[in-house]
């Protein structure tokens, strides 16, 4: 049974950062390629960050390019999504998932979701 367990949420205010983890279990996570997604209260799921199972390949949303990393480890089954110069428009509960393949901006190629995480940017 796969699990992804995402933490690191939580409230900053603008400007600050957050680092969020997902660890996951129940799969060959060395295979996986990860991505990082977010949903905002009455707005569509939208994609943030992906990275390769390698990790050798990472994409961003235009919207955070410069502001966002994505990163893994493979030894310890986690991938991470480092927050920086944090905009209240990232408010959003955070989700991390994994497929099989090659790493994708599209979350409906992804097979695998965790519960979310909420982060909330003050102004």
């Amino acid at each position: 049974q796969v699990q992804l367990v995402e933490s690191g949420g939580g409230l900053v205010q603008a400007g600050g950062s957050l680092r969020l983890s997902c660890a996951a279990s129940g799969l060959t996570f060395g295979s996986a390629a990860m991505g990082w997604f977010r949903q905002a209260p009455g707005k569509e799921r939208e994609s943030v960050a992906a990275i390769s199972s390698s990790g050798g390949f990472t994409y961003y949303a235009d919207s955070v390019k410069g502001r966002f990393t994505i990163s893994r480890d493979n030894a310890k089954n986690t991938v991470y999504l480092q927050m920086n110069s944090l905009k209240p428009e990232d408010t959003a509960i955070y989700y991390c998932a994994a497929k099989i393949g090659r790493s994708s901006m599209s979350p409906t190629e992804y097979h695998y979701w965790g519960q979310g995480t909420q982060v909330t940017v003050s102004s």
